[in-house]
């Protein structure tokens, strides 16, 4: 009899350990790391992802901590355990983050050129000789991608186009209106940005409990939020686009290949 005590307890405490395993608490807050972005993840916690991602995780109970860092600053803090997840990343960019159901905004992708050059499409962006920013594997979501050369920075990238290095540089629309930015007095209208993807935009959280957690309250959050349309209002507020619309015409493309 004592042997079936031992035993009957033995399954006793598993299956208690199987569903305390289940219930993850949910952190007081969630550290979130990002590159700075111009009105979009300034330094000082100002911007339309903050303000997005406060109204999802703040009324929940969460605080919202921001790391102000470099990209791929922002991808190891998280691999270590110091940052609960980076803001910004394309779906299933890294095999080692862990990515929810729904993406908080979506990035406006254009191909900047010379005006005198043939509208891009993405099908037949493969025609042209293309460049963006190291890291960035647009080649991964563009169909057709051939040649491209990947740069450091993004200056100097008017030059570049002026002397056919490159056809186009492609770059999120923010980004792409900074290189214009660097155009000499009178000369803007020599060039010419074209819309040509969207791309949604995501919370890469790390692989553990805490990441768990925190990535199953947003997905919940998410649902909520934008079914009341909630969030509608901080877009409008920074005169950008809803992404949660469905927008005709425009084509939002999937990942085909994986960073190593």
């Amino acid at each position: 009899m004592r042997g079936w005590r031992v035993v009957l307890l033995s399954l006793v405490l598993g299956i208690s350990g199987v569903n305390a395993n289940e219930t993850i608490e949910v952190p007081k807050q969630v550290r979130l790391a990002s590159e700075r972005w111009e009105d979009y993840t300034n330094a000082d916690g100002t911007g339309i992802a903050w303000d997005i991602l406060r109204k999802v995780f703040e009324p929940a109970g969460v605080k919202v901590v921001v790391f102000s860092v470099p990209y791929s600053r922002a991808i190891g803090l998280v691999k270590r355990g110091e940052a609960d997840a980076w803001v910004g990343s394309y779906h299933e960019e890294s095999p080692d983050n862990l990515y929810p159901r729904w993406n908080f905004d979506t990035d406006h992708i254009y191909a900047l050129s010379l005006a005198s050059k043939p509208l891009p499409t993405p099908e037949n962006l493969g025609q042209f000789k293309l460049s963006w920013v190291r890291g960035y594997d647009y080649q991964c979501y563009l169909p057709t991608v051939g040649e491209y050369r990947e740069v450091q920075r993004r200056e100097g990238i008017l030059p570049m186009l002026e002397r056919g290095r490159v056809d186009f540089y492609i770059d999120a629309q923010t980004e792409v209106d900074y290189v214009l930015d660097q155009a000499v007095e009178g000369e803007r209208s020599k060039f010419r940005s074209t819309h040509i993807a969207e791309l949604p935009l995501y919370l890469a959280f790390g692989k553990t409990d805490r990441g768990r957690a925190l990535q199953a309250l947003f997905d919940q959050r998410m649902e909520k939020l934008v079914a009341s349309g909630e969030l509608r209002a901080i877009f409008s507020h920074w005169s950008q686009p809803y992404p949660f619309d469905k927008v005709e015409g425009l084509s939002t493309l999937n990942r085909t290949c994986r960073s190593i």
